[in-house]
């Protein structure tokens, strides 16, 4: 609970106590004023809209609340050019435009229209069009959709979205998928697998480097939603489909301050919290300026279990911290040059993994203490810091060439991760389990340290242009990443109590394990797409994109876990990939009514090919070594969409249905498979798999004062071959009939928002939203029947730790089961400000994310899971 004196309620107060002396009041009168009523579409008066005043030559900005009969009122106004424009949750904004003379006088009667997402506008491909008159299948939640329902990051999205699901892998380190097309967990220490979800930050690629970044979404505009293949407009990676996180970008001619705060407490867990704020403000008559700031204390709930039996509480307590800074240049109607930079750096205490065995903490020793963990703990014998940097720089310049615009989106990226992980549990079960040396050896300490530095460019320059019938654009892409990355497993001590010399040509002594990897990546594409408008109901698009890339890899591992020959010669294996390819789109599109149209599509996504790593051959058995050797790489993996769906208004645009099914062929995959005993992991390239589903969407403004939507989505996506060893064995459960890991079967969400007016300037509301999300499996293999029993006497630990043991076999469910999540909110709206009580995971669900395993499962077992219930209040201010 919180303390009398949190620094979070103390702050939260200041910024209502801040929020309520802040409303405008009127200045000294002049001869101008501007007056009018704010209605709805009925006629009814709607108190309390937000009206908002805005001279931009001026530079003067008011906001004042609509009071009894809807009306406002403000004086005191110099001549000029104003625009009034009226806003109030679950409506359409109305703006009207007009000249205030000298001593004038304005009235306006603005009329606000119930919104629903289909009159979002969106940019999916790469123009401005609402998500209804886009043909294809994409969500869109807006800034005001995502605060009130309490979203702060990607996985958050995902749990309202149909066909979109999120592994959260730990801090930073969100592994997306959509619509059934996945590979698998990609682990922290696996560096060569490239993406399946594109995504990108406004127009720049951000997933270059596998995990997406955990952007908070504080002053996001929107975030969108593309599902299927989007090979064709993004490229590589974007190979299931695209998220795009859209700023609000500076305003000219506009003064503008917002904040929030919040804190909040968890059950069983310590205390978290933000402070974030921004501005735009003019940089003279052409140009605007905004900047963002935020710190998010992110609360802990995980208690790590010690070897004395001590207990550490919340070690997954963490920080979050970013800045953004954009100007928009305008010095002419024709020219937009807007350079931006953006900052934010992720630390974190340890992980969010519940252990359900450790080699070194379990029920079964009898010459060991015994230790049964349980509900969200976790065994560690030292501290699991993560720091995560991300660094993103860009230039976007736009030219209206007289009907043809030119674009021109120029980013450099850099991010520099640093994991310390606990290898105590992997350690052991090789110096004791295998080597069977004594417990003052296997004990040591064992940290990890997994590093790495990528940086890398891109360039597109794209055309778009048309008139009447048809539209299109064209372009070409480039880009140069960089990537390093390394991993030293520094077991001091190890050499003096065990005897066995430890150095090698890179590794030091007692660094048993020490790699150095760098990769260099370079593509090139061109890309166009058109659509002709055939008939006013019928219309056609058509593009393809080409590409070429080459990915060059050095490798070099050392230690006498990586390397047998340790101190005579480095295990290196360098390679190159290099491909090309085309990805086309067809898209047919009939309009049936005004408010109901039917979209087919065919498209093709592509995802890079690569190197794998050597196997760490010193820890493998006899039988590993046949079964994962002798597969250095993985080829481009493509996937074919076929897709009809719908997209309809209702109730004179109160509602929207949406609704589509595909079936996507696959070929290539590249399945991510743990190699037995040997601590290593490969990417397979599986012939054929495919998926197969649909999803569906509604949402209804029911009033002016009750809205809901409601989406689901399910997904059948199974492999279609088998892959075997020499000897005739289906390897790692890749086997025709299974399950594609990490994507559940059925997914629903359901969010209600209800609004009363308390006062004519005052409006409460209530936010409420539950989502579904079915059983998954972690990796290809996982639902093998047996395969949740381990064997604690398997030849690669014969030398059993702390036994002999109680039993021979541990037993788990891989599944992971269905989970379902409750969220709610309460809260007063004002003009400039709002105030909100919530509680997330109101039923504190316990969900497990994913399976996470060591050594395969001979080492540790667990699970990551998600936050429990949490309770606070949060408050923002906009003036």
């Amino acid at each position: 609970m919180f303390h009398p004196r949190s620094p979070f309620l103390i702050a939260c107060a200041a910024l209502i106590l801040f929020a309520f002396c802040s409303v405008p009041t009127s200045g000294q009168a002049t001869e101008g004023r501007i007056a009018g009523t704010v209605r709805n579409a009925s006629g009814q008066a709607m108190p309390g809209a937000t009206v908002t005043i805005v001279n931009r030559q001026a530079n003067f900005r008011r906001v004042v609340v609509a009071g009894p009969g809807g009306a406002f009122e403000v004086t005191g106004l110099t001549p000029g050019l104003y625009s009034v424009t009226a806003e109030l949750s679950g409506f359409r904004s109305a703006v009207q435009s007009r000249v205030l003379d000298a001593g004038g006088r304005l009235d306006f009667e603005l009329v606000l229209e119930v919104r629903v997402s289909e009159e979002v506008t969106v940019t999916a491909m790469k123009r401005e069009e609402t998500v209804f008159s886009t043909p294809v299948s994409i969500a869109a939640p807006t800034e005001e959709v995502l605060r009130e329902r309490g979203a702060e990051d990607i996985e958050d999205v995902a749990a309202n979205v149909a066909g979109f699901a999120v592994q959260n892998l730990g801090p930073g380190q969100s592994q997306i998928s959509m619509r059934g097309v996945s590979s698998g967990q990609v682990a922290r220490d696996q560096p060569g697998p490239k993406e399946e979800v594109g995504a990108y930050l406004d127009e720049s690629v951000i997933s270059f480097l596998l995990f997406t970044p955990d952007i908070d979404l504080f002053d996001m505009n929107r975030v969108e939603v593309l599902r299927g293949p989007q090979g064709t407009l993004f490229g590589s990676g974007s190979l299931a489909g695209t998220v795009r996180y859209v700023t609000n970008p500076p305003q000219l001619g506009a003064t503008h301050f917002f904040g929030e705060l919040s804190g909040d407490t968890l059950t069983d867990g310590n205390q978290g919290g933000s402070v974030k704020a921004g501005v735009n403000a003019p940089l003279g008559d052409s140009a605007a300026l905004r900047i963002v700031g935020y710190y998010d204390r992110l609360a802990g709930w995980m208690d790590a279990v010690q070897p004395d039996l001590s207990v550490k509480k919340n070690v997954n307590t963490g920080d979050r911290f970013g800045l953004r800074a954009a100007v928009q240049i305008a010095p002419n109607d024709r020219l937009t040059v807007t350079p931006r930079f953006f900052y934010q750096k992720v630390e974190a205490d340890g992980w969010n993994r519940i252990d359900i065995y450790n080699i070194l903490a379990n029920p079964f020793t009898t010459t060991r203490p015994k230790v049964t963990l349980g509900d969200r703990k976790l065994f560690t014998q030292i501290k699991e810091p993560y720091t995560d940097k991300f660094y993103l720089g860009d230039l976007n310049v736009r030219y209206d060439l007289g009907g043809v615009t030119l674009t021109s989106i120029t980013s450099y990226t850099n991010r520099d991760i640093l994991v310390v992980r606990d290898a105590g549990a992997l350690t052991s079960s090789i110096t004791g389990g295998s080597l069977g040396l004594p417990e003052n050896v296997y004990t040591l300490d064992a940290p990890l340290n997994d590093a790495t530095k990528a940086h890398g460019w891109t360039e597109e320059l794209r055309f778009a242009g048309g008139r009447d019938r048809f539209q299109w654009v064209v372009g070409g892409f480039y880009s140069d990443a960089t990537k390093k990355y390394g991993q030293d497993l520094d077991v001091a001590g190890f050499t003096a109590l065990s005897g066995i010399p430890s150095q090698g040509l890179r590794a030091p002594t007692d660094h048993l394990f020490f790699s150095d990897l760098s990769y260099k990546t370079r593509q090139y594409a061109f890309f166009g797409e058109g659509t002709f408008s055939v008939t006013q109901q019928f219309s056609l698009t058509g593009g393809l994109r080409y590409y070429n890339y080459k990915d060059d890899k050095k490798q070099i591992f050392d230690g006498i876990f990586g390397n047998d020959n340790n101190g005579v010669s480095l295990v290196s294996n360098p390679g190159t990939t290099k491909g090309d390819g085309v990805a086309p789109r067809f898209i047919a599109s009939y309009k049936v009514t005004d408010s109901t149209t039917v979209n087919a599509q065919v498209a093709k996504g592509f995802r890079l090919g690569g190197i794998n790593d050597p196997l760490n051959v010193p820890l493998c058995t006899a039988q590993d070594l046949v079964v994962f050797g002798g597969r250095p790489g993985f080829k481009d993996e493509t996937a074919w969409n076929y897709e009809i769906g719908s997209k309809s208004r209702l109730m004179g645009g109160r509602g929207s249905f949406n609704v589509s099914a595909f079936y996507i062929d696959i070929k290539d995959l590249q399945v991510v498979v743990t190699a037995g005993s040997c601590s290593s992991r490969l990417v397979f390239s599986v012939p054929k798999a495919r998926s197969a589903g649909g999803e569906l969407e509604f949402a209804l403004a029911a009033s002016d004062r009750f809205d809901f939507a409601v989406s689901a989505g399910y997904t059948d996506s199974k492999l279609r071959s088998t892959v075997r060893d020499g000897t005739g064995a289906i390897v790692s459960g890749i086997e025709e009939g299974r399950r594609l890991p990490s994507i559940p079967k059925f997914q629903a969400a359901l969010a209600a928002t209800y609004q009363q007016p308390i006062t004519p300037e005052f409006r409460g509301y209530l936010t409420a939203n539950y989502s579904h999300v079915g059983d998954r499996y972690t990796q290809v293999g996982d639902d093998l029947p047996g395969f949740g029993v381990v064997n604690l006497h398997a030849p690669a630990v014969a030398h059993t730790i702390g036994g002999p043991l109680t039993q021979n076999f541990f037993t788990f469910d891989p599944k992971l089961p269905a989970y379902d999540i409750i969220n709610a909110r309460v809260g007063v709206r004002h003009a400039n400000w709002d105030i909100a009580i919530f509680a997330n995971n109101l039923t504190d669900e316990r969900a497990f994310l994913a399976l996470d395993r060591e050594r395969g499962l001979l080492a540790r077992v667990g699970y990551l899971t998600n936050q429990p219930r949490t309770i606070g209040i949060t408050s923002r201010v906009d003036f």
